[in-house]
């Protein structure tokens, strides 16, 4: 279930990039779709469990104040930077750049610890600095074989995810993925139709672009994220976050066959380099759950 949820969240990202770049379509109204219909269904699921706690969450201030946190600078962050890195560059690039977030968040756990980082850390840090290196050079010092914002847009999804991925820890334990990831999917959805509202769209309708659109919110968002959490049920957090890396790798196989996206050596060694201070994070110990 693992590897189905995070091979669908990679195949996703390559439906988005195919409905900005060949068919017009906006991050932001993408994100808002994504956002509302995946929020209003993971809260269905969670109200048929059990519809006495899915109000729950706002009797208290301090879990009410925190789930608008996660919903605005978590969530949407999150997904908003992630499909325009997308946009700008591809889902592949824009996939592994994302999956820095374990490092970023070993690195932020370990200054606020006032310790130094271990061995692990430092080299698994190098190994993803380098990779992040090939992946906008392509190899080659001084020149960047994607964009800029694609660059940029890429690494602030990173931050976000590091930031989504700590920020509810608390709320989880209280109340649950469904109800705090539904919550806070809606959440982010609204916010995000004040700046983009979801009848505002420009892009080109075809049964291509209805398909890759429903594969995003269905497959991407909705099976993926049910996939993904019923896994930690019955793996350790470890082997959950280790075979979730499969995300990038999927990412990148499908852009390469489906979108021609050029992906020279340089790049898949960047890429390796990613996944690989994944693994090295995840054996070193137990790292904090992701998901895109």
């Amino acid at each position: 279930m693992v590897l189905t949820g995070a091979a669908l969240w990679g195949v996703s990202g390559t439906a988005a990039q195919y409905l900005f770049q060949e068919r017009g379509f906006s991050t932001g109204w993408l994100t808002v779709v994504r956002l509302l219909l995946g929020g209003l269904v993971l809260l269905g699921i969670a109200y048929k469990k059990d519809r006495s706690r899915i109000w729950g969450i706002w009797t208290n201030k301090t879990d009410g104040f925190r789930i608008l946190l996660f919903g605005i600078p978590g969530m949407l962050a999150t997904q908003y930077t992630y499909f325009a890195a997308i946009q700008h560059g591809n889902a592949a690039t824009a996939t592994v750049l994302q999956y820095l977030a374990p490092a970023l968040i070993t690195c932020y756990l370990a200054l606020r610890a006032k310790r130094l980082p271990g061995p692990a850390v430092i080299v698994s840090v190098g190994i993803a600095v380098l990779g992040t290196f090939l992946l906008a050079t392509g190899g080659k010092v001084g020149s960047l074989s994607i964009s800029g914002q694609a660059v940029f847009w890429g690494i602030a999804s990173a931050f976000a995810l590091a930031f989504y991925t700590l920020q509810p820890l608390k709320l989880l334990a209280k109340w649950g993925s469904l109800i705090v990831v539904g919550w806070g999917m809606l959440i982010g959805g609204v916010f995000s139709s004040l700046i983009h509202p979801p009848w505002h769209f420009s892009g080109e309708w075809s049964l291509g672009s209805l398909a890759a659109a429903a594969f995003v919110v269905i497959f991407g968002t909705i099976i993926a994220f049910y996939c993904y959490m019923e896994s930690t049920k019955s793996l350790p957090v470890s082997e959950v976050s280790l075979l979730a890396s499969v995300e990038p790798l999927s990412a990148a196989v499908i852009s390469v066959a489906w979108l021609h996206v050029r992906f020279g050596p340089a790049e898949w060694l960047g890429a390796l380099c990613i996944i690989v201070t994944i693994t090295i994070l995840a054996k070193a110990k137990k790292p904090v759950n992701a998901s895109s």
